[in-house]
């Protein structure tokens, strides 16, 4: 653990480093190509970052907010658009904004604050799943087919929440949700587009969609380049969580979670193209059920199966109980000296 530490300070130090050189010097070049290549190094040094960790919960943190988040943020600043722009008002901001996955919220919304029991409800179901998984041999496989998906949604949610809330009161401003309740969703749309990693789909529309949409329609028809826009956005999604296996397993990659984005491209992009053309709906809770019960299936098929095989949750689970056996024993010895 204490090697963990040491490198987790080496790593974090280097990228705030490295975020400081491009506060300072690319923001000063004019945008475009060669604000792009002044980054670009730092882009490579982020990529690089995670390997140096062997605990998942490092590598697969370093790996989303560094490797993926930081550079998308960087590459889109190079050319005056994302989340980085207007300019933060400082240096620490900055660092912030590029590092962390936040986003500032330009338009608050009160209608966006769930109430407190929510989050708390969340947090409590969460910790009961954590002692669920000791059981997981005992359970029937049916059971198990929603407890994958609904670990990652919790941990995710209810983490990156306390995340938010706290820099809320350091930076003294409003950030955007990661979620909004996505087991809401009622299409394949709904759920990517407006539930689902907030964070994360407000870089790929600029970083992805956008660009290769508007290349395809000089060639294309309108609804072909937005197909192709959509299945480039889940083409890459998937590539990005295959680098982030890589980074957890140091494994060859199996392209499974490539298939889901891809098989998830296809459907939604289907979706929109019947929407337009024709005019029918659902009941909101037959939607609902559908399109919860599509996602938890190819889920179970195509995305946590590298999940289980590599014991990902139980590794976390015991890199936690080491990190607290480690400042327990901190605490005790810095008590009794």
């Amino acid at each position: 653990m204490e090697e963990e530490l040491k490198s987790f300070v080496k790593v974090w130090g280097s990228a705030i480093i490295s975020v400081s050189y491009c506060y300072y010097i690319p923001s000063k070049i004019k945008r475009g190509v060669h604000r792009l290549l002044s980054v670009l190094p730092v882009c490579v040094l982020f990529l690089v970052l995670p390997l140096f960790f062997v605990f998942t919960i490092f590598s697969s943190t370093t790996a989303f907010c560094l490797s993926i988040l930081a550079n998308f943020k960087l590459i889109l600043f190079a050319f005056d658009k994302g989340p980085l722009l207007p300019l933060p008002t400082n240096l620490f901001r900055f660092i912030c904004f590029t590092c962390l996955p936040i986003k500032l919220q330009k338009k608050p919304n009160s209608q966006n604050h769930l109430p407190k029991w929510v989050f708390f409800s969340k947090a409590a179901i969460f910790g009961v799943l954590l002692n669920v998984h000791n059981y997981k041999s005992l359970l029937p496989p049916i059971l198990l087919l929603g407890l994958y998906p609904l670990h990652l949604y919790l941990v995710l949610d209810v983490l990156l929440t306390i995340v938010n809330a706290l820099l809320t009161i350091i930076l003294g401003c409003d950030l955007e949700p990661h979620f909004n309740e996505p087991y809401l969703a009622t299409s394949l749309q709904d759920f990517w587009g407006h539930r689902w990693n907030l964070m994360v789909s407000a870089i790929y529309r600029p970083g992805v969609y956008s660009p290769v949409r508007s290349v395809c329609q000089h060639q294309m028809r309108s609804d072909w380049a937005r197909f192709m826009g959509c299945m480039t956005t889940f083409f890459v999604s998937g590539l990005i969580h295959e680098l982030v296996y890589f980074y957890i397993n140091r494994e060859k990659p199996t392209l499974e979670v490539t298939w889901f984005f891809v098989l998830h491209g296809v459907c939604t992009a289907m979706e929109i193209a019947v929407k337009r053309k024709m005019q029918w709906s659902l009941s909101p809770m037959l939607s609902r059920l559908i399109t919860v019960g599509f996602l938890v299936v190819t889920g179970y098929l195509l995305f946590f199966g590298q999940i289980e095989r590599s014991n990902m949750l139980e590794r976390r689970a015991n890199e936690a109980s080491l990190f607290i056996d480690f400042v327990k024993r901190k605490v005790f010895n810095y008590t009794v000296s």
